[in-house]
């Protein structure tokens, strides 16, 4: 069953994800949040706090800790947004654009793999419809 073998993949990618977060000093939390900051679906590579509670999917009260925590580690920067002084926009540092290309490179292989195996299980789902 290629779902089964796709979440198998897909566990194994978290896991390493996590590993090697933890290799290049981040947390799998600030992991994710310079992830999200980076690639950020405007392209600006900023975020603001709002987007990521929802990107995260937590409480803007967790957000808030994680962000004090990120940038007292210096991997992130807050900048008030021109359009609106009301909202504070965040941005990787130097630091944190470094941790986390170390981490995504270190991360490629596994990539591919869950790549393949999102792929084989499209093509088993549209064989299955096809057949129906």
């Amino acid at each position: 069953m290629r779902v089964a073998e796709f979440r198998a993949a897909l566990r194994a990618f978290l896991s390493h994800s996590e590993e090697t977060s933890r290799a290049w000093e981040l947390t799998p939390q600030r992991y994710l949040l310079l992830l999200f900051i980076k690639g950020a679906p405007d392209g600006s590579e900023q975020m603001s706090l709002k987007e990521l509670t929802e990107r995260l999917r937590v409480s803007p009260n967790t957000v808030t800790e994680l962000v004090a925590r990120a940038e007292e580690a210096g991997l992130v920067r807050r900048r008030t947004a021109p359009h609106d002084q009301r909202v504070v926009l965040l941005s990787l540092t130097g630091e944190g654009e470094r941790r986390l290309a170390g981490a995504l490179v270190e991360t490629e292989e596994a990539r591919a793999e869950l790549t393949e195996a999102f792929d084989s299980l499209v093509t088993s789902f549209r064989s299955a419809t096809r057949n129906h």
